[in-house]
């Protein structure tokens, strides 16, 4: 502070400063305080300011301005001025020399008191301060330029506490013109001193600098952000976004993005419920507590400054979301973290950007569960409402989630409903229980099926916090009409497990739930019977679970009183009583309950079983189906209990799952039912059909849908049994379901309007569905009724019986191969009804019965010449059996894995579905991939039963000696196999990140299966291949590790050279088949080693045959080329082949590889051309549009990376150069007359790409004079007038322009080589001048001439067209 300038400006303004207003009074003379005063101290006292000595402030009596205006009048006034001056200046210095007095002159000057006290002053201050303080006050500074000097000095010197004052009062002193290198000097001195980044950051921020300085100094910035403090963060990352422009908005978010890790920034959660034990302890231990209360604020103040930019700036929020979109690794805390914070400002419309941009990295994997639940882990307790702010805006984003029809996205709104749940307070839990409330009242089939799951999964992980809001639950009873069983059974788990769970938090609501299980059970209404009878059973589950014995006397006495009311309200109606055992059973599936509970039902009652002292029990179902039809008829009352087949069914199916559940899966008891033999009609009465009165034809067909639910629930119960013995019992069983099928095929045919009774009551209602006796007639399944051991017992009924009496030889045999030929011959051909449309009229396979399919394929060469199989111990399927258990698979997978239930369409009910509704489409595909050795097995057996036929038959498929029936079955195999594998494969669940381990195994199993290493692969996996090759665009990220196994370029190109047909022999065609062609040309194109020579073989050879040969023939190179695919392939190559130039690296300086890149560019000009002059013979208006949109691309690419390649090669490639330009030339003149012939016809769909194509033109032609002035050539560049003309190169009069007399004129004025030329036909480009010479300097001997774009001028209401010509001239 010795410095006299500095001095002499304090002393100017010392005592100016801050000084409160005077109290207007006159003061009093003061007494002379000092001694020997000097001029300095009389001036002072004479305008109004009183010295002090005592520590005390200095006292002014008037108003600062007055005191001023005193002392410069006396300074001036003086005589000795302006000597004055420096004596005045003088005694200020030596006045301040004491360090007492120089506190005191820091001070403001207080107003003098009237009675002549004065406060004291404040000694807790700094000096530097206040003396840098003055300084900001300056009326003037004589040098700027050596202020800043010396102000930096005193950086460089001064404790860091004086550097920071300094830099932040840097703004407020110096003048805009040293802004710039006081930039410029603290850029480098944040570089060299992290401490100061806070203070020079927001002097920065002050200073008015330019847009190149403030980019370096953001550069800067930048690069120390890795090694900033975290309290310093939120100032770095407010800097940097709001020192961003419109042009390097996106770069440098993007970089902010990658830098800013807040996962560093938070405590790990162990360490956070530390610090909250600690800080909750008080005191004593709070010194401890600031680190993780400021990372904590940190984090929360960063987030804040990136929400101000988001909000106050459009190129920011913008920024944010194209650097989120564009991200292909897995996504950030930060990512998520910002997506919340664009849709809670939604400033410059963000919240639309961010709700598409979540689903998108969601749908791909990007953003997954595991990020989500870190980041409400680690933020929801993080500063105060961090991530509670976001709440509104995390429920939207939920809520859209889960409406949308998209199934990848649907499960990860479950995760944002459960951790906001979970993690936030009872308001915020409120929210959610009501909006998914909201979910299952809007009776959308997607969104209530996934609400109900995360409200039963809530109430499992949160049972006391949900029962705080089981009023809220309790309200969706009210909209039960818009549910599904399915749904009811879920929602009354969810009530039952509120209100009757162990702790019974939600006991609230038990009468409530009463009350409404009472009223619908006593209803007369069979549909609200049906949710009475669901909801008891449900109620059973959740109070008949294990818990302690104390608890658990009271509830079996509620439990025995529910089912006792269930069973008295059932009785009367035989479909209620057979719901209510099949909802018994699911409950003992899926639930463990009490062993005290029981369900006491007498076995013979319900199955009307017959002692018969030489065979054993038999199901006497024919004298019940009869006394049932009497019952009816006679319309008995009610409510008299009676026995119906309709519940022989469900009640076995309970007795069974109670067996299962007993004896953990031994079956040994009941194992009698699965031989024990059904006593029917003599089937022989099928051949006697027509002649039946129709209540006989209804009776026949009701005995055989009876005959098949019991035959079908039987293979349920024993189907996973592993004695050999059973499994072939099993399979004999199966083999009488085919049989019936058959028999009831006839049967249908020869009873119209029959309806078959109801199988399956826990599902939807079969009401409504439309049965079809005249659809689709089939020839009827060869395979022929099965001679049991019980026929001759009676001549009005045979068993269908199996057991150890059975001939052993019988067994595993199917039955179209035990029929005489002769016989067989008899029965040929009659006509018979598809059972496709009574499928809801027959039981529910479970999803174990297809573990059948694990057995091997009988073919023919297993049987010896009496039919009979040479395998006994084996138990293998018949082709008929295997075409059953494949379709019931086919269906099962498009019901479980084609579509989401959000995007199912409404009229494809549930009926016959409801156990598969029970698992989860993971588990389903789980079963699949379990099942494809088997599958790959079976196809390989089909395979090669058409390779034997083919060698017997001379290459024939169909030969003389081929069995037709089996020869139909094996067909229909072979296609439900290879639906099987497709249906499994194209499941929208493997692209899930969760799923690509199972997607993994599935692929193994395939690629496990080919013979790696050997010269071919099988001729039967070649169809596997197949599969595999269409599922590549779609999960081309999870099969890499097999390409090495596949040759895709060449197993495509295998397909693309043969002709594809349908079964009946025709060409294949239809919006399927193009759009299998389009991707199967694509994966060719796009593994080939060079794309634009694959493309340029099949424009040269396959279309050029396809020219040649006649209107419904092929090409024969290409046989899935013909008129009908051309347009497929003609958007595959123009598309694929842009896409190839685009790949052609660009140039660079001393390029080694110029020629190579220049080769390539003639070759793709060469094969653009061909493809657009087939515009000639194609000129369809799909076809225009396929050229008009990648002629643009194609040309756009072609000024963006082959120009700068033809400028650099001009002359030392002048040839190539020339060749390639002529060439190009020729493309855009066809361009051109495209451009004309779309805006004469007027076609709205062409002429939306005429403007940007006539700019990439118009761009071409200036792009190629700024080739030819960088190389001294502008002389050889002159425009002309160019005539608009069409495809066939006729002139477009109705485009005449009004000058076209006077082109006419300059016409005849033109040289006859010019003449020539403008009177060519079609060019936009005239082709090259001959015989015009250049300097050597000019590079070039031919000239070429451009005319291919036209220039729009609109002036008034009239717009006329101005056509021009660019070309050269000598």
């Amino acid at each position: 502070m010795q410095d006299p300038v500095l001095l002499q400006m304090y002393s100017l303004v010392s005592i100016e400063a801050k000084k409160s207003r005077s109290t207007g009074r006159q003061p009093k003379e003061p007494a002379p305080e000092e001694t020997h005063e000097s001029v300095f101290g009389v001036f002072l006292r004479e305008a109004g300011v009183t010295l002090k000595q005592d520590g005390t402030s200095n006292e002014i009596a008037v108003d600062q301005v007055v005191f001023q205006k005193r002392i410069k009048q006396k300074l001036q006034k003086s005589p000795r001025y302006p000597g004055i001056v420096q004596e005045f200046t003088s005694g200020l210095e030596s006045h301040i020399e004491d360090p007492e007095r120089f506190r005191n002159s820091l001070l403001p000057c207080v107003p003098q008191l009237s009675d002549g006290d004065s406060s004291t002053g404040d000694v807790g201050f700094s000096i530097p301060r206040i003396i840098i303080n003055q300084l900001k006050w300056l009326d003037r500074v004589v040098d700027s330029k050596e202020l800043a000097t010396k102000l930096m000095e005193l950086v460089s010197a001064a404790p860091v506490e004086v550097q920071c004052d300094i830099i932040t009062s840097l703004p407020e002193i110096l003048e805009d013109s040293q802004h710039n290198d006081i930039a410029r000097e603290l850029n480098s001195l944040l570089q060299e001193n992290t401490q100061l980044t806070v203070p020079i950051l927001d002097a920065l921020s002050s200073l008015n600098i330019s847009s190149s300085l403030l980019t370096e100094v953001r550069g800067a910035v930048m690069a120390t952000l890795a090694a900033v403090q975290l309290e310093d963060l939120p100032v770095v990352v407010k800097f940097i976004l709001h020192s961003v422009s419109a042009s390097d908005a996106y770069e440098v978010v993007c970089s902010l993005r990658k830098k800013l890790e807040l996962e560093h920034c938070v405590l790990p959660p162990v360490l956070q419920a530390s610090q909250s034990c600690i800080k909750s302890k008080g005191s004593a231990v709070s010194t401890s507590t600031p680190a993780a209360g400021s990372s904590q604020d940190s984090v929360t103040l960063i987030l804040d400054g990136i929400k101000s930019a988001v909000r106050f700036q459009k190129t920011i929020s913008e920024a944010w979301i194209k650097a989120i979109e564009s991200v292909c690794s897995i996504c950030q805390v930060i990512d998520l973290l910002v997506l919340f914070i664009l849709h809670s400002t939604n400033a410059n419309q963000s919240r639309r950007g961010a709700e598409r941009v979540l689903k998108v990295k969601v749908r791909t994997g990007l953003i997954q569960e595991t990020l989500l639940q870190r980041t409400f882990r680690d933020y929801s307790q993080v500063g105060p409402n961090v991530m509670r702010g976001y709440f509104p805006s995390i429920l939207a984003l939920a809520q859209t989630l889960l409406r949308s029809p998209d199934p990848c996205v649907v499960p990860f709104a479950g995760h944002m409903y459960r951790h906001s749940f979970t993690a936030f307070d009872s308001y915020c839990q409120q929210e959610v229980v009501g909006s998914l409330v909201t979910h299952v009242c809007s009776g959308v089939g997607g969104e209530v099926d996934m609400a109900l799951e995360l409200l039963c999964g809530l109430v499992t992980e949160k049972p006391s916090e949900m029962a705080l809001y089981a009023v809220f639950v309790k309200g969706i009873l009210d909209y039960m009409d818009n549910l599904t069983p399915q749904q009811i059974r879920r929602l009354f788990h969810l009530l039952s497990r509120l209100a009757f769970g162990q702790q019974q938090q939600g006991s609230h609501i038990q009468d409530d739930i009463h009350i409404v299980i009472r009223k619908q059970l006593s209803s007369t209404v069979p549909k609200y019977k049906r949710i009475g009878i669901i909801g008891a059973v449900m109620i059973v589950g959740s109070m008949g679970a294990l818990r302690h014995a104390n608890a658990f006397q009271y509830c079996l006495l509620q439990v025995t009183a529910l089912l006792e009311l269930v069973k008295s309200s059932s009785e009367s109606s035989p479909e209620a009583a057979a719901l209510y055992y099949d909802e018994l059973a699911n409950l003992i599936q899926s639930t463990t309950l009490d062993p005290q509970v029981s369900f006491p039902f007498p076995a013979n009652v319900m199955y009307n079983l017959e002692d018969q002292s030489k065979e054993g029990i038999a199901i006497n179902l024919l004298p019940l189906l009869a006394e049932d039809i009497q019952n009816k008829e006679k319309q008995q009352s009610q409510t008299q209990k009676r026995v119906s087949p309709l519940c022989l069914s469900p009640f076995f199916r309970l007795l069974r799952l109670c067996e299962e559940k007993q004896h953990h899966g031994d079956l040994e008891e009941i194992d009698g039912l699965l031989g024990c033999p059904l006593i029917l009609t003599d089937m022989d009465i099928m051949e006697k059909m027509e002649s039946l009165s129709k209540a006989e034809r209804e009776f026949l067909c009701s005995l055989l849908f009876h005959t098949i639910n019991w035959f079908r629930e039987v293979i349920n119960a024993f189907c996973t049994q592993k004695e050999v013995e059973m499994k072939m019992k099993v399979m004999t069983r199966l083999q009488n379901i085919t049989y019936l099928q058959t028999l009831l095929e006839k049967a249908l045919a020869v009873t119209p309007g029959y309806v078959p009774p109801v199988a399956n009551f826990d599902g939807e209602s079969t009401d409504g569905i439309i049965l079809s006796s005249n659809g689709p007639m089939n020839k009827a399944k060869k395979g022929k009724k099965r001679k049991a051991s019980g026929k001759n017992s009676s001549e009005s009924s045979s068993q269908l019986e199996e057991g150890t009496e059975v001939d052993k030889s019988l067994q595993g045999i199917p039955l179209a191969l035990k029929e005489p030929p002769e016989k067989e011959k008899e029965k040929e051909i009659r006509p018979g009804v598809s059972l496709v449309s009574y499928r809801p009229f027959f039981r529910e396979l479970d999803t174990e019965v297809l573990s059948m399919l694990q057995c091997g394929l009988l073919s023919r060469s297993l049987l010896d010449s009496e039919l009979h199989t040479k395998v006994r111990e084996e138990v293998l399927l018949g082709s008929a059996e295997l075409v059953f258990l494949l379709a019931d698979m086919q269906r099962k997978l498009e019901f479980s894995l084609t579509a989401a239930p959000a995007k199912r369409a409404p009229f494809l009910k549930s009926v016959g579905f409801s156990h598969l509704q029970q698992r989860s489409s993971k588990d389903v595909a789980s079963y699949c991939v379990q099942l494809l050795p088997a599958l790959c097995s079976h196809l390989e057996n089909c395979h090669n039963h058409f390779q034997t036929l083919l060698s017997e038959n001379n290459g024939m498929v169909d030969g003389p000696a081929t069995d037709v029936h089996e020869h139909e079955l094996m067909s229909s195999g072979y296609q439900l196999l290879l639906q099987v594998l497709n249906t499994t494969f194209s499941w929208s669940g493997f692209s899930q990140p969760g799923q690509r381990s199972l997607l993994k195994k599935a692929l193994g199993v395939l690629a496990g299966r080919l013979k790696e290493g050997g010269a071919e692969l099988s001729n039967t996996f070649f169809i596997l291949q197949s599969i595999t090759l269409i599922l590549k665009p779609k999960f081309s990220h999870n099969v890499n590790y097999i390409v090495r196994l596949l040759d895709y370029a060449s197993l495509a190109k295998h397909f693309l050279s043969q002709e594809w047909v349908t079964a009946s022999g025709e060409r294949e065609r239809g919006s399927k088949f193009n759009e299998v062609l389009h991707s199967v040309l694509s994966i060719y194109l796009e593994h080939v080693d060079d794309v634009i020579k694959a493309v340029e073989e099949i424009t040269g050879e396959g279309i050029r045959e396809l020219l040649s040969a006649s209107k419904n023939e092929s090409s024969s190179s290409w046989p899935t080329l013909n008129r009908q695919t051309f347009l497929v392939f003609y958007k595959v190559l123009m598309a694929e082949l842009e896409k190839a130039t685009r790949k052609i690296p660009p140039v660079k300086i001393c390029d080694s590889s110029e020629s190579e890149k220049l080769l390539k560019w003639n070759l793709a000009v060469r094969v653009f051309h061909m493809l657009l002059n087939l515009v000639k013979v194609f000129d369809s208006r799909l076809v225009l549009n396929v050229c008009l949109k990648y002629g643009r691309l194609f040309l756009e690419t072609f000024l963006k990376l082959a120009m700068p390649l033809l400028d650099n090669s001009f002359k030392r490639h002048k040839e190539d150069v020339q060749n390639l330009l002529k060439t190009f030339q020729l493309s855009t003149r066809q361009l051109h007359h495209m451009c004309g012939h779309s805006k004469n016809s007027q076609d709205m769909s062409l002429t939306n790409h005429v403007p940007a194509l006539k700019k990439s033109l118009e761009l071409f032609v200036y792009r190629v004079k700024a080739m030819l002035t960088l190389h001294n050539c502008q002389e050889a560049f002159w425009i002309g007038n160019l005539k608009n003309r069409n495809l066939k190169g006729e002139e477009i009069l109705s485009q005449r322009s009004k000058e076209s007399e006077d082109d006419d004129e300059e016409e005849a004025h033109r040289s006859p080589l010019q003449q020539e030329e403008s009177g060519d036909e079609v060019p936009a480009f005239p082709g090259f001048l001959e015989g015009i010479m250049f300097t050597s300097d000019t590079g070039i001997s031919d000239l070429l001439q451009f005319r291919n774009f036209i220039i729009y001028i609109r002036g008034g209401n009239k717009s006329h067209m101005c056509r021009s010509q660019a070309t050269f001239k000598s």
